[in-house]
């Protein structure tokens, strides 16, 4: 392959795929039609020449950066990259002058662009504040982090934020067919075909990062290649890049995300779904603790009284998991989300407990009944009729705050407080009568 570039080529191609592959043009821009398509806002003020100080908030790979220098391109602006992390305050100083110095020559404000702007502290940010206010600088800044925790309110306030979205598969996979064929700056060059099949397989493995599509995509092209083949397979991307990037951050959205599908998958009753957004979580090497901790608060929360198996199983599942650890835990786990997700739901005792401490928070305070005491009298012990319950009052006045499901273990409880307590019966006997 030695004879295929000349030196000024291969200087070119030690540039990674995704580098060289960067749009030109707005136009050459994939994805994000919700904001850059024809007629959307932000397109119309690119257009016109408009940059507002913004926020591109997004997972990798998704266009971000790229973004950014297209839109000092179109409208002519100048580009000052800041480090969010090294940038000293001096340096902040130094680039809002050079900035301001433009301006005043051309009456155009530059960009200064700001990549993964949560890093900034404080006072990197009020260096930059005053200057955004007053319009002498653009700041325009990408993150993956949720820009409304991670970013102070008050620059916050001053800019708009834009959500990038991941890429589709067909937005990928035009990507892939667009470096595949370019002779300039892609992989033209080197005469490695691909049929469809193999296309869309390496964008299913990026997991919606153009980047991490076209890294695979150059790593697979140059092993075809180097090895002496001119047709791109599986095999060879397999052996090149190894298993598939998912998208998921321990400490981001992702994994908030994930851990809400799997919760709201289980309480829909969805084993599959569940059994997937598990398998996500595992896969990531997310907290095996944080998992057994969410699937025990689920079966009190979502399953309750309906069958209070599901508490026992849960808890049981969190030792087994300590005990074993990786690779076994994920079938502790798969029987655990499976049994969950299969059970009787009922949120009663959540809504009970949450009842109490409203009225406690909320001031409603009794006194504990005399005949409640430690030292008080007049006390009668249930244990001692034949039935293990005698009819006395536990608080001075009547609350009601446990009303019974009707699915699983909570009929067979219902029944029988129904049967003790008259404020149970004549709640059954009100339902049944709004149910006519």
């Amino acid at each position: 392959m030695s004879g295929i570039f000349d030196s000024e080529e291969k200087a070119i191609f030690e540039t990674p795929l995704a580098e060289r592959m960067r749009p030109r043009t707005l136009d050459e821009y994939v994805g994000q039609a919700q904001l850059l398509a024809k007629g959307r806002a932000l397109r119309n003020m690119l257009d016109r020449g408009k940059v507002p100080s913004c926020i591109l908030y997004g997972p990798p790979g998704v266009g971000k950066t790229t973004l950014v220098r297209l839109m000092a391109c179109v409208t002519g602006r100048t580009l000052l990259e800041i480090n969010a992390v090294s940038a000293k305050v001096e340096t902040l100083r130094s680039v809002v002058e050079d900035a301001k110095n433009e301006k005043d020559m051309t009456g155009r404000a530059a960009i200064a662009f700001v990549d993964e702007i949560y890093h900034f502290n404080s006072k990197q940010q009020n260096v930059l504040l005053p200057f955004v206010e007053s319009g002498d600088i653009i700041l325009v800044g990408t993150t993956t982090e949720n820009p409304w925790f991670e970013i102070n309110k008050t620059l916050l306030s001053r800019m708009v934020v834009y959500t990038l979205e991941p890429l589709k598969s067909k937005d990928i996979t035009l990507l892939l067919r667009r470096a595949l064929a370019d002779r300039e700056r892609g992989l033209g060059q080197f005469g490695v075909a691909a049929d469809d099949a193999v296309i869309d397989h390496i964008a299913e493995l990026a997991g919606g990062d153009a980047r991490q599509a076209l890294t695979r995509l150059d790593a697979s092209v140059s092993a075809a290649a180097m090895g002496g083949g001119s047709v791109l397979t599986d095999e060879i991307v397999a052996e090149s890049t190894g298993s598939a990037t998912q998208r998921y951050d321990r400490r981001s959205n992702d994994h908030y995300a994930v851990i809400s599908a799997l919760i709201k998958s289980m309480r829909g009753s969805d084993p599959d779904a569940a059994l997937y957004w598990l398998a996500r979580m595992v896969a990531a090497g997310d907290d095996l603790r944080f998992i057994t901790r969410r699937l025990c608060i689920f079966a009190a929360e979502d399953i309750g009284l309906a069958d209070p198996f599901a508490l026992v199983l849960a808890q049981n599942a969190a030792a087994a998991v300590d005990r074993t650890g990786m690779p076994e835990a994920p079938i502790i786990l798969g029987e655990t989300v499976v049994y969950l997700a299969a059970a009787q739901k009922s949120n009663s005792t959540y809504l009970a407990v949450k009842a109490a401490l409203d009225d406690v928070n909320g001031g409603k305070i009794m006194e504990v009944p005399h005949h409640l005491r430690n030292d008080g009298s007049g006390y009668v012990y249930p244990h001692d009729s034949p039935s293990h319950w005698v009819p006395q009052a536990y608080l001075p006045e009547v609350r009601s705050f446990y009303h019974p499901g009707k699915l699983g273990a909570e009929v067979r409880i219902a029944d029988r407080l129904k049967s003790l307590w008259k404020r149970f019966s004549q709640e059954r006997e009100d339902k049944q009568g709004d149910n006519l």
